[in-house]
């Protein structure tokens, strides 16, 4: 995303930002990634997925915050990683901002591992809002692969798509959900959402 803002993160009026801000969610290998990648090749500003980033990151340095070695930690690196990226999208030129997984995510992370939430936890979901329609990737088995950041099961796998789209419909948000079609199709459909979406605001 473009620069950085210089101020503290409390300091984001997160709301005057939520209109722009949305989200795409769901299972692991549901296409959401490629998706975001052909929205980002379009010239649309976007996050990374902090899951990846964090498991890239731990793994480099021989840190203990993976997600198949310390959950907790794992989570709580994810939820830096996410409060980063919504002050870096504040910064963002105006327009539309793309983000792979957001702030409820970590609800449905957590108790998909069986860990209590943490109130910091749902007071970040709270206070840092996306768009009211967030883009859910329904799972699909059919594209479902595994690699050396994505290790779950195909059971796993959809059992995470349910618990985020629980997280996200408690915290307040409708969700969308696309089409298992091209990612073309799907850039289509949520620009369409998108530009619907402003015309009623």
């Amino acid at each position: 995303m473009s620069s950085p803002v210089s101020s503290p993160l409390s300091s984001v009026p997160a709301a005057r930002h939520a209109a722009r801000f949305h989200v795409v969610t769901g299972g692991p290998g549901a296409g959401k990634n490629t998706l975001i990648d052909r929205l980002a090749a379009l010239g649309y500003a976007r996050s990374e997925e902090a899951g990846r980033g964090v498991i890239r990151d731990q793994t480099a340095v021989g840190g203990r915050g993976l997600p198949w070695t310390d959950p907790a930690l794992f989570a709580e690196l994810m939820l830096g990683w996410e409060l980063r990226s919504y002050r870096l999208a504040a910064g963002a030129p105006p327009g539309p901002v793309f983000f792979d997984r957001g702030v409820p995510d970590l609800i449905g992370y957590l108790r998909l591992e069986g860990l209590p939430v943490p109130d910091h936890v749902h007071a970040a979901a709270r206070r840092y809002r996306y768009h009211r329609r967030v883009f859910l990737a329904p799972f699909w088995p059919e594209i479902y692969t595994v690699d050396a950041e994505r290790r779950q099961s195909p059971e796993e796998a959809e059992r995470t798509h349910r618990a985020v789209a629980e997280a996200y419909e408690e915290s307040g948000y409708e969700l969308v959900e696309l089409d298992r079609a091209p990612v073309e199709d799907r850039v289509r459909a949520v620009l369409r959402s998108v530009e619907a979406g402003r015309e009623e605001a």
